[in-house]
């Protein structure tokens, strides 16, 4: 049986380490600008309409519905390769690799993300945080329901998630209670949703930006795991 980790961190991807609501926008003007308006319109659309189906966001999945909606439109391909090709290292959050890091000095930094098998693994992989995890990458459809195969990849006595989407802190710490030190960076159009913050506990740590856990030590986050889950936290 593999020894536990005494501490590894889980960290999310998108509007965590990464601005990926500034991807999303950059997307949209280059949509309007390369195809117009209401090429634009449609594939919103249909990346809405998947989003509902799969519980992601699935960018090449949306191209491929507009296609087999217009098969002789043969410009949109193009779409692809400024996917692909988006120089995603560009949208880091200040100080993300820096945070990286500095929790890599205390136990495993392992990227855990939601997303389809071929864009969201370019996406980390292009954006330099599969080399600084060194590969330690987890990528499910939903994470949330993948904890014990999460514990089997990186077992540990004790796990540090950082998300910016309270609805997974607050399903995580159901489950593994005080286990998990969730941290909330308030980052991203999730993290400053009034309905979404109303709606769930707060996390054990809420930080403005993903920077600000270089000023964090190890015993801070174990600490801040000790309250009942659940509970609003300040």
């Amino acid at each position: 049986m593999t020894q536990p980790f005494p501490i590894v961190f889980l960290l999310d991807v998108d509007n965590t380490l990464l601005d990926n609501d500034r991807v999303t926008a950059d997307l949209g003007i280059h949509l309007t600008q390369a195809f117009g308006a209401a090429c634009q319109a449609r594939y919103w659309a249909l990346l809405e309409q998947l989003r509902t189906e799969l519980g992601y966001t699935d960018y090449l999945g949306a191209l491929q519905r507009y296609r087999a909606e217009n098969p002789h439109d043969l410009k949109f391909l193009r779409l692809s390769h400024y996917l692909l090709d988006y120089p995603f290292a560009q949208r880091l959050y200040p100080g993300a690799l820096e945070v990286v890091a500095h929790l890599g000095r205390w136990g495993p930094t392992v990227i855990l993300s939601d997303g389809d098998v071929v864009f969201q693994p370019r996406k980390v992989e292009r954006s330099g945080l599969w080399d600084a995890v060194s590969g330690r990458v987890l990528i499910y459809i939903h994470k949330e329901r993948e904890l014990e195969d999460v514990a089997r990849e990186f077992p540990a006595e004790h796990y540090i998630l950082v998300d910016d989407k309270l609805r997974i802190l607050a399903a995580v710490k159901q489950i593994w209670e005080t286990r998990v030190t969730t941290v909330f960076p308030r980052q991203g159009h999730y993290a400053h949703d009034a309905s979404t913050l109303a709606a769930y506990p707060a996390a054990d740590i809420t930080i403005e930006h993903i920077g600000a856990l270089l000023g964090y030590e190890l015993a801070t986050l174990r600490a801040a795991a000790g309250t009942e889950p659940g509970t609003p936290r300040g």
